[in-house]
């Protein structure tokens, strides 16, 4: 598999994500500036987690308009694999790449600790390696998570089976108290309607080894390896 990592002027997750890809694949990712042209014969493209351009106007808003996100487009259009990550998940937002959008937090407060998620989709690039159902943990560290969407788009995504992700409790149950940022139904992170971009807000990056913690982050990145193996 053949992977990209782009980073933009305030990205820092972009390490995490490169270890994360190289545990799952055996190899390093390429690592891309936002000036930079995307180079053919990729499989997957990951905008990772941070503060691009200091969140001014909106948090992936200037990104969004970086010469390299054309590029993303591109491939995106013609079926590539997009992974966005927190504040790539706001840039494939801001990007037109996925719908909806990423408001403050209800507490109005940054948000820095483990979350469950539970896996609303199997069977995709993403989460092949989990069934329906199953919940693992990942960390959250935003302020702008608060997903939300109009109530047609919100029907369409659950008719569509477009939701990826949920927020849960220990029980797997979607409550309130397990949706910290207040994101409307729950959702924590979304697919495109070809199932080929994906963006969700919590990391699973931070969690595909031991030494961080635990692996429960981990199927994510060897769903995507078994699924984009290239010749």
């Amino acid at each position: 598999m053949k992977a990209a990592i782009i980073t933009f002027p305030g990205t820092n997750r972009e390490r995490d994500m490169r270890v994360a890809l190289k545990r799952a694949t055996g190899r390093d990712p390429l690592m891309l500036f936002h000036r930079d042209a995307l180079p053919a014969g990729l499989d997957l493209v990951v905008l990772p987690g941070g503060f691009s351009y200091g969140d001014y106007l909106r948090c992936g808003a200037m990104a969004a308009h970086s010469p390299i996100m054309r590029d993303v487009r591109d491939f995106a259009a013609r079926g590539g694999h997009v992974l966005g990550v927190c504040n790539g998940f706001q840039i494939l937002i801001e990007a037109g790449l996925l719908p909806g959008g990423l408001l403050r937090n209800a507490t109005l407060r940054f948000l820095s600790m483990d979350c469950r998620l539970r896996v609303e989709r199997a069977g995709t690039a993403f989460t092949s390696r989990w069934q329906k159902g199953a919940t693992f943990r990942a960390p959250m560290a935003h302020g702008d998570g608060n997903y939300f969407a109009d109530d047609a788009t919100l029907d369409r995504l659950e008719g569509e089976g477009l939701v990826a992700f949920r927020y849960v409790d220990d029980r797997g149950e979607a409550t309130a108290a397990a949706n910290r940022n207040g994101s409307v139904r729950n959702i924590a992170g979304v697919f495109s309607p070809n199932l080929r971009v994906c963006g969700l807000m919590p990391h699973p990056e931070d969690l595909v080894d031991d030494l961080m913690g635990g692996t429960d982050g981990l199927p994510m990145f060897e769903s995507l390896a078994e699924s984009l193996l290239s010749a």
